[in-house]
């Protein structure tokens, strides 16, 4: 790679860095103006009209048969409208950056779900102690022995949609992934379906509109960039630059969620807290550990992809942690599996 194709590749993640770390700051300004089911509803219905145009653009038709339409309905409950709704009503009690730390405990709760469901079948000493420790860090923030109240519901809120995103992730593996739809179509869809389960929640979550300049910016951004875009950057990285940059991703993440989190929200990070986060970071890397000729060997075969990006899952493994959490694409032992889909 040259240096002048190295440095593009580097602002390309960069950029999909800041856009999806910034999710949990356009969360927290939205939910000044709208409810939780509101914010939810809107991030999926902005997202979803984002994809379509794309899709149409790029003339890539929605999957069709009930059948594939039944299995996204289920991966959108989990991957989008659930977990989505989950992380504005925890962020109603805890702050930005944090949220951001703890959504990247996903990969920590998909091992779990891994083991349990056999996809997992050893479990070396390094994820072992990955695993401990991405927990310890995760009570160290949660103090459970301090937390009560709303607060203590926020940190269960934010846990809890970790783990819809590791279930939804098992789910489109084993049901979606590698069936020969383009990517795009995938999200698309999966989004449109999580538009109308969500929209099921708003007569329960319903409060009056407080309609600001802010809040109309945060959720605009939140559906259209930090929802929609996110997933087309995703792919784009996966399919040019291979699974290493794409999963560099999932470390930046929470750095920018917290960094936006102090600088623009000034959010007060505690010494317990801070230590925590650390833990939690460097449990997940522990967890994501591979064998480095796997890694090379999937760069390799990811980089070679068809001339389409947006249309080659390409045959390879590929870290799955923070690189496609976007559209959920991702198989239950930690890894997406695809296969090169013609238009």
């Amino acid at each position: 790679m040259t240096q002048g194709k190295r440095a593009w590749a580097v602002a390309r993640v960069a950029v999909l860095a800041l856009v999806w770390g910034s999710t949990f700051l356009w969360i927290e300004l939205a939910l000044a103006a709208f409810s939780p089911a509101q914010v939810t509803f809107l991030r999926c219905a902005l997202g979803a009209v984002t994809l379509i145009v794309a899709s149409a653009v790029g003339r890539r038709r929605l999957p069709r048969g009930w059948r594939i339409w039944g299995h996204l309905v289920v991966a959108a409950f989990f991957c989008n409208a659930l977990p989505f709704f989950l992380f504005s009503v925890g962020q109603e009690t805890v702050g930005s950056g944090v949220a951001g730390v703890l959504s990247a405990t996903t990969p920590l709760w998909s091992l779990l779900i891994g083991l349990f469901l056999g996809s997992e079948r050893r479990l070396r000493p390094a994820r072992l102690t990955g695993l401990l420790l991405g927990f310890a860090g995760t009570v160290l923030i949660f103090a459970p022995w301090a937390s009560a109240g709303t607060a203590g519901w926020g940190w269960l809120a934010l846990c809890a949609a970790a783990t819809s995103y590791a279930v939804g992730f098992a789910y489109m593996g084993r049901h979606l992934v590698g069936r020969g739809v383009p990517t795009l179509s995938l999200s698309s869809a999966q989004l449109t379906a999580a538009t109308g389960l969500s929209a099921l929640a708003l007569p329960t979550g319903f409060t009056p509109i407080r309609l600001t300049v802010v809040g109309l910016v945060a959720i605009v951004a939140l559906g259209v960039f930090a929802t929609g875009l996110t997933f087309h950057l995703t792919y784009r990285i996966i399919a040019d630059e291979g699974a290493t940059n794409a999963a560099t991703v999932g470390y930046l993440l929470p750095v920018v969620s917290v960094a936006l989190g102090a600088i623009v929200l000034h959010e007060a990070i505690g010494l317990r807290a801070g230590v925590g986060m650390a833990v939690v970071l460097a449990g997940v890397a522990l967890t994501r550990l591979r064998r480095e000729v796997a890694a090379v060997s999937a760069d390799s075969v990811v980089a070679a992809g068809s001339p389409d990006p947006m249309d080659s899952a390409a045959t390879a493994t590929v870290h799955r942690d923070g690189a496609v959490k976007s559209g959920c694409a991702a198989t239950g032992d930690g890894e997406y599996r695809g296969r090169h889909v013609e238009p």
